[in-house]
């Protein structure tokens, strides 16, 4: 592998893992490696590392790249047409062939073609498989489609071929830990995580894996014991903040601890009031799961609905137009659901991929979502069941998606269980649209293994049921 930073007259610095960089100078290279490391291991000091390396190289091609993917491997529009700048500066450097790629990647992305990005990336890695960034991209990509199979093949296939004394290795490991844990393997999933906190103890990446872990082997108790333990790794000086709150948080929902939920929401999920989408996606589905235990959400469901409301036109990602849709539900927000409806009707109609997986995925998803809150649960019920083959390609963790396969279990317990108070009194004690509210009771985490005798309305429920348990 080349040297880093190599000083000889007429030559381009390297960095840290041996990579040529256009453009850059010795000072900008190692200033670019550590914003990279910062990046892989979820810490928020990338930007200034970045900052002084453009400052000292305008021209180094592969920081404005890190800077545009930073941008794009995002869930929110703004930050895409940010990125828009940043790429058109990267074009007018000169890249090398191999960075060229990182650029037809990064345009690819621009264009909403995520299917010939991860082409590039693919390329990339399998020129150079440590090339940690496009290593990175590659699986936050995969995570926004929902492609873990693919995120742990090529994960487990580059570690194969990486030196454990490579820079950046143990981030690279804590990226095998998450794969691992979304294709079902918990226990190696933690040992990853642990290989990858014994070289970098602060790296946020890995204890996320960690909550993955306790969250699959139902280890509510362990979860929080060692968030409470890691705190300062985790909560300190990460990108990782307010979603690790989110996964504490669930930890105690797990526990039917909606009152240290709802204190977790309050203080650390929304006590910033961020518009971040990232964090008012954790919000909303927080909130939402509050709301299933019979926790009084009212007044906290108006600001997070206010807080969604800029988002109804974003057109570009299915997952977080479900999480609107709870926000609005959660708040009673009928102008605004229908508003969203609306929107996504029109989207559904265009040939991009927003436009595909709203018809399969969003739309359904949406009238799904608004038929429960209508207390319409014969209708919610087959909607939410129809999604569950498909709900993968929506993006997002097991954990994320499982708000779905709650809300569907809930649907089916108030057709079991009619006579008891509705989730719905938690929330604004008004059906979202006008029609009844749902006569379901709050539910607990897992699913309550009560069967009722079946009667004829209850038949395809419990078909429906015995798909949700398997």
């Amino acid at each position: 592998m080349p040297t880093p930073y190599p000083t000889s007259p007429g030559r381009r610095p390297n960095d840290a893992r041996g990579i040529s960089l256009s453009g850059a100078t010795g000072s900008a290279a190692r200033a670019y490696d550590r914003a990279l490391a910062s990046s892989c291991a979820w810490r928020i000091d990338a930007d200034s590392p970045l900052d002084a390396a453009l400052q000292d190289a305008p021209r180094f091609v592969m920081a404005h790249a890190l800077r545009a993917y930073q941008l794009i491997c995002s869930r929110d529009p703004k930050s895409h047409r940010a990125a828009r700048p940043i790429f058109d500066a990267a074009l007018r450097c000169r890249a090398d062939r191999y960075e060229a790629i990182h650029l037809a990647a990064i345009g690819a992305a621009l264009e909403d073609d995520l299917v010939r990005m991860r082409t590039c990336l693919d390329e990339l890695i399998d020129q150079r498989p440590h090339d940690l960034l496009a290593l990175q991209v590659s699986q936050s990509i995969d995570y926004l489609l929902g492609d873990f199979l693919r995120m742990r093949a090529r994960i487990d296939a580059t570690l194969r071929c990486l030196p454990a004394d490579l820079p950046g290795y143990g981030s690279a490991l804590a990226m095998q830990a998450f794969a691992l844990a979304e294709n079902g393997e918990a226990a190696q999933a933690e040992a990853a995580a642990h290989a990858a906190l014994e070289i970098d103890p602060l790296n946020a990446r890995a204890h996320h894996a960690m909550a993955h872990v306790f969250e699959m082997n139902e280890c509510f108790d362990q979860g929080i014991a060692w968030m409470n333990k890691h705190h300062d790794a985790w909560a300190n000086g990460t990108t990782f903040l307010t979603h690790g709150w989110w996964h504490m948080a669930l930890f105690h929902l797990a526990r039917e601890d909606a009152d240290g939920a709802l204190s977790i929401y309050d203080r650390y999920v929304r006590g910033s009031r961020s518009s971040s989408l990232a964090d008012l996606i954790d919000a909303a589905s927080l909130l939402w799961r509050i709301a299933l235990l019979g926790q009084d959400v009212g007044v906290r469901a108006q600001e997070l609905a206010d807080a969604w409301e800029p988002h109804i036109d974003d057109r570009i990602c299915s997952f977080a137009d479900l999480h609107a849709m709870l926000a609005f539900g959660l708040a009673g927000d009928g102008a605004r659901a229908q508003r969203l409806e609306g929107v996504l009707l029109r989207s559904a109609a265009r040939p991009t991929r927003h436009g595909l997986t709203t018809r399969d995925l969003g739309l359904p998803g949406v009238r799904a979502l608004r038929a429960f809150m209508c207390g319409d649960t014969m209708r919610a019920i087959p909607l939410l069941a129809s999604l569950l083959p498909l709900m993968h390609r929506i993006g997002g963790s097991h954990a994320q998606r499982d708000v779905l396969h709650l809300t569907l279990r809930a649907a089916i317990d108030g057709v079991r269980r009619p006579g008891h108070n509705s989730w719905r009194s938690a929330v604004v004690g008004r059906p979202i649209v006008g029609q009844p509210a749902s006569a379901s009771r709050p539910v607990p985490h897992r699913l309550v293994n009560h069967r009722p005798r079946p009667t004829p309305a209850h038949a395809n429920v419990d078909s429906i049921a015995g798909k949700v348990r398997a």
